[in-house]
């Protein structure tokens, strides 16, 4: 009860039309793709879709998702379009590449019988009706209507191939082109023709029900009705052919005159219960009988839609979009159902425990039931799964509110959901109110304190008032990109609001302090810094012995020895030791040039003084780590003590 229009054209037509969000409700799964639509057919007994590749002789079957199940590739060259007979059983094709109509089984795709047809052009479109197979073909000058009859045996010597079955009686000088066809099973035995070979756009509507066709309804008088036939669908339950998926042309003593209109479409398939299945460019919209506001829109796609098939029962809608890579199947769930859209608004500030007041509304382009009832739903830090409140009634106007006053603090959601009916979906929208909370106390020692390297540390945190969370997370934070932040400690503070953790102290480190908020009292950050010094010793090597010079203890080396001067400092990568000199002269020591010496991965750096070669020499030396001149900024500066040299004899 469908028919395929010359899509392609239209396709170009529409390629410029801009891409529109996809409406809710069309399901994702679209894996059958055709280089060029080449008819559309759908078994509801199989739960199968066939779709017709032109361009590459190909037949796909497709599940209801739009999954491709099965196919045939060799001996459909050229099919131009698809039928299934009346009980299901058989799967027609119109082999226009090799003149010839055939028959599948459906289930298997096996090609049961081939019906050559006598042409030099066609056959292109067909429909099924009274018992047989019906056909257009014939050129631009030349069109005419065949019929195949399963029920004809070829071997019994008749040919069951039929030409030339255009009623001649009543339809003036016949067909200019081939033509479209379409069919019903609600009005059995009645075929609609429509004419693609001129831009005057003849109709015509055929009784098939007997031995041969006879007119019901034929028109011709140049634009009258149309301009031009793109698509042909003869409507259920009414003595009417939509053309174009817009024009409604009733038919009655053997004349069509106008009888209403949808808004502009290009094509169109009617569903079994007189939905329509309108293409509009990259648009399917769905409406009922007669109306003038679709009961949704989908936008399947970037390109143009090229066909549209129902199932069956309802269920859904088959669309063929255009791609880059050639036409896909989509599949667009629920098209009975009109789709209402749904608004909550809600303060963006509320003190916490007092009432607040909620607005919105409900709308649909089919008018929802009276008193249509909304749930509601509180989810805030106290009922973190949601929290039912009591249902609000729609208003004749569809705008609706309800008060509530809410018991914590923070982000309190309101979702609103209508739940749905046998005309509309379901569906829910929420706002969100930021309820203010009290503030608390937190604090945390040690911030600013210089520590020697690997002290054990005990930070402790002090929480003030809250409402029901007494829990606080305690982190560390070591200086250097290399280490990252860590857990610590979590627990619950003791009676008197503390709680501690220990930090060994081997680098500058970030202590965090955290307060997670309840639904009363805000959440807190607090933190505190603390410094690490670096472990630094130096070793003295190649004196001949120890000895005081007044009160310091000097190491004693001769004129002509060599010192060397080790150091092992807290290693890191990149690091370097400042190593200082001073000499001792009448009374005052004097530095000369500091230098940087690097470390090895071992935190060792050897540094030879050299031999001074002249006796009564006193100096002394030591190394220092300083942050940001030692190469790196993860430890406080850090002083080494002083080692005194004395040359002698």
């Amino acid at each position: 009860m469908r028919s395929t229009s010359t899509a392609t054209a239209l396709a170009v037509l529409f390629s410029s039309v801009a891409l529109t969000a996809v409406t809710a409700g069309m399901a994702s799964a679209a894996t059958t793709t055709v280089g060029s639509p080449g008819g559309l057919a759908v078994s509801d007994s199989l739960k199968r879709v066939f779709v017709g590749d032109s361009a590459n002789g190909r037949i796909f079957a497709a599940d209801y998702n739009g999954n491709q199940v099965d196919s045939v590739t060799a001996g459909v060259e050229g099919v131009s379009e698809l039928a299934l007979s009346d009980d299901g059983t058989t799967l027609y094709a119109a082999l226009r590449g090799t003149h010839e109509i055939v028959a599948l089984d459906p289930a298997t795709l096996d090609i049961k019988t081939r019906y050559p047809v006598a042409t030099g052009t066609g056959p292109t479109h067909l429909a099924f009706a009274g018992g047989k197979v019906w056909f257009s073909y014939g050129d631009q000058w030349d069109g005419d209507l065949g019929s195949v009859d399963p029920a004809v045996d070829p071997a019994s010597g008749t040919d069951p191939v039929a030409l030339a079955q255009l009623p001649t009686e009543g339809t003036g000088s016949g067909l200019w082109g081939q033509a479209l066809l379409d069919t019903d099973p609600l009005r059995p035995g009645l075929l609609a023709v429509g004419e693609t070979g001129d831009s005057s756009g003849t109709l015509a509507v055929l009784d098939v029900s007997g031995a041969t066709p006879k007119v019901t309804a034929w028109h011709d008088t140049s634009y009258a009705l149309t301009n031009g036939v793109y698509d042909v669908d003869l409507v259920p339950g009414g003595d009417q052919v939509l053309v174009n998926g817009t024009d409604r042309d009733a038919f009655a003593n053997g004349t069509f005159t106008k009888a209403g209109a949808y808004p502009a479409g290009q094509g169109a398939d009617i569903g079994p219960g007189g939905l329509i299945a309108q293409t509009s460019g990259t648009q399917v919209a769905i409406y009922r009988p007669d109306a003038t506001k679709p009961v949704r829109t989908y936008t399947p796609g970037t390109g143009p839609v090229n066909d549209v098939a129902w199932a069956p029962d309802s269920s859904r809608v088959f669309a063929l979009v255009n791609f880059s890579n050639g036409y896909t199947l989509k599949v667009l769930t629920q098209p009975t159902l009109s789709v209402p859209t749904l608004t909550v608004s809600a303060p963006a500030t509320a003190p916490r425990a007092k009432q607040l007041t909620v607005k919105g509304k409900i709308s649909a382009s089919v008018p929802l039931p009276a008193g249509a009832q909304l749930s509601v739903t509180r989810t805030d830090l106290e009922s973190p799964n949601g929290k039912a409140l009591p249902s609000v009634t729609v208003k004749a106007d569809g705008t609706y509110s309800f008060t509530n006053t809410p018991p914590a603090g923070g982000k309190v959601k309101y979702t609103v959901k209508y739940a749905g009916d046998t005309a509309h979906t379901a569906l829910s929208a929420s706002d969100t109110v930021d309820v203010s909370r009290a503030s608390t106390s937190l604090s945390l020692n040690n911030n600013g304190k210089l520590y020697s390297y690997g002290a054990d540390v005990k930070f402790t945190a002090h929480l003030g008032t809250t409402y029901k969370n007494r829990s606080v997370s305690i982190y560390a934070d070591p200086f250097g990109s290399d280490k990252g932040k860590k857990l610590i400690k979590i627990g619950t503070v003791n009676s008197d609001g503390n709680i501690s953790a220990w930090v060994d102290m081997t680098r500058d480190t970030a202590v965090t302090a955290v307060f997670s908020g309840d639904s009363r009292y805000k959440p807190k950050t607090v933190k505190s810094t603390a410094y690490a010094k670096v472990k630094i010793s130096t070793a003295v090597s190649k004196h001949y012995k120890t000895a005081k010079i007044g009160s310091t203890t000097y190491y004693w080396f001769h004129k002509s020895t060599d010192p060397l001067l080790t150091t092992t400092m807290t290693y890191y990568p990149g690091r370097q030791q400042r190593f200082d000199l001073q000499v001792y002269y009448q009374g005052t020591w004097y530095s000369s040039d500091s230098e940087y010496f690097p470390l090895g991965t071992s935190g060792k750096s050897a540094v030879s003084l050299g031999a001074p070669g002249e006796s009564g020499i006193r100096a002394r030396m030591r190394s220092v780590y300083v942050n940001g001149s030692s190469g790196d900024t993860v430890n406080s500066t850090t002083y080494g003590s002083w080692k005194y040299l004395y040359f002698s004899n």
